[in-house]
């Protein structure tokens, strides 16, 4: 899980820069299963989400780049998904000091993965989750 993790981060780093978020979302979406029934009924669901995490956090730790929480966020959501566990990507925003920030990060059965201290909290998240590709207006 931890070379997964460490291939995949700056793939989503091109990707989003050359291809931008939407785009990026949907390719990835592309390539995992709809969640199967059943899956979450699964008593080592929660250690595979676990390792998962542990995963992600290392391969962004010992990598010599450093990478954005919205990296960080669509890896861990991609590798969820692919293995059938039913994850949200969720974006918040919030301001700061006169300072617009936001932040990205993957939920599980309502509980922030990717969090320390949930720091999530901290913010206002769409209502939207990000289950689905998003739309584009022209």
């Amino acid at each position: 899980m931890f070379r997964r993790a460490a291939i995949l981060l700056p793939l989503v780093r091109w990707s989003l820069r050359l291809r931008g978020y939407g785009k990026t979302f949907t390719s990835l979406q592309k390539r995992v299963s709809p969640q199967a029934p059943g899956v979450e009924t699964r008593p080592e669901v929660r250690e595979e989400v676990q390792v998962t995490c542990r995963a992600v956090r290392a391969a962004v730790r010992y990598s010599l780049a450093q990478f954005t929480c919205l990296e960080e966020s669509l890896t861990l959501w991609y590798l969820l998904r692919k293995q059938g566990i039913d994850a949200c990507l969720r974006i918040g925003v919030r301001k700061e000091n006169e300072r617009f920030e936001a932040h990205a990060w993957v939920e599980h059965g309502g509980e922030g993965l990717n969090q320390p201290e949930e720091m999530h909290r901290h913010y206002a998240a769409f209502d939207q989750d990000f289950h689905e590709p998003p739309v584009e207006r022209r």
